[in-house]
């Protein structure tokens, strides 16, 4: 296990793993039927993404699916497949290409279910993950293209988690988190994840907020040396601690006057959260 600072954490991944998918079944309710939106994307389904003021490489790299988003805010991220995949891991249909990347352990931020097919041209099939007609998540697959057998993901962007239905924003593996009034917060402002199993770090929940981060460990499984302190499950209030306005459930985020750590109140007591010294995960 190798593990790296990272300047900001904004989403759970950007850089998307080939999408193997050959044989596998299709759950039912990936993809849906209905009606076209009142305006469907009749872009290119291959293109450069539009260049955005204060963007990043997390949504360059989705390309024309970019094109097909109608977020009411920012886009999120998106991504493209790898260079390459061998001839056993192309999809034998569109919708298993599309499976294979909404499960992929990489994606956790996508919905798991109400894609519409929005559009086909060629060798290339349109997704669409649309709210009130609105498109908030778009996947782009394509077959047998140079070096890809089969049918594989070639682009995906979507818009931000919190722009998500309701009951989808549920079955997340992120977790979206409200404001004092139980609206949905933009995860690029703050969200959390449970973290990875293939660092045995399962136990524990990430929480960004902004370029900081802060651990819940019951289990101690994280490197106490990446931490500012440790994890308390029953703690009080520190003097000067502030309410920041969060919340998820009955979960309120508190921070410490120096914002080293976050104290998380419940309707059991008080936890209390390490931050991280600087933000890290493991790869």
């Amino acid at each position: 296990m190798r593990i790296r600072t990272v300047a900001v954490l904004a989403a759970a991944s950007v850089s998307l793993v080939s999408t193997a998918a050959c044989g596998t079944a299709v759950p039912e309710g990936l993809v849906v039927t209905g009606s076209s939106p009142a305006a469907p994307y009749r872009g290119p389904l291959k293109a450069k993404a539009p260049d955005i003021d204060g963007d990043e490489d997390n949504v360059q790299g989705g390309g024309a699916a970019v094109l097909a988003l109608e977020c009411a805010g920012r886009p999120y991220q998106g991504g493209g497949g790898d260079d390459g995949w061998g001839a056993s891991d192309g999809a034998d249909s569109p919708d298993q290409a599309l499976n294979a990347l909404v499960t992929d352990e990489f994606s956790r931020s996508l919905p798991q279910r109400g894609y519409r097919v929005e559009r086909e041209a060629g060798r290339r099939v349109l997704y669409s993950y649309d709210v009130a007609g609105r498109t908030r998540v778009a996947v782009i697959v394509a077959k047998d293209l140079p070096r890809r057998p089969g049918w594989g993901m070639e682009t995906y962007a979507q818009c931000d988690p919190s722009e998500f239905a309701r009951r989808d924003r549920a079955h997340l593996d992120i977790r979206v988190w409200a404001d004092r009034d139980g609206r949905a917060v933009p995860a690029s402002e703050i969200f959390s994840a449970t973290g990875p199993e293939h660092c045995d770090w399962q136990s524990a929940e990430f929480l960004h907020l902004g370029d900081r981060q802060y651990l819940r460990d019951p289990e101690h499984a994280l490197p106490r040396e990446l931490l500012h302190s440790s994890y308390a499950p029953r703690t009080r209030l520190p003097d000067g601690a502030t309410d920041t306005g969060y919340r998820d459930g009955r979960r309120q985020l508190w921070l410490s006057a120096d914002k080293s750590d976050a104290y998380v109140r419940t309707g059991g007591g008080v936890e209390r959260w390490p931050g991280a010294i600087e933000p890290f995960a493991c790869q």
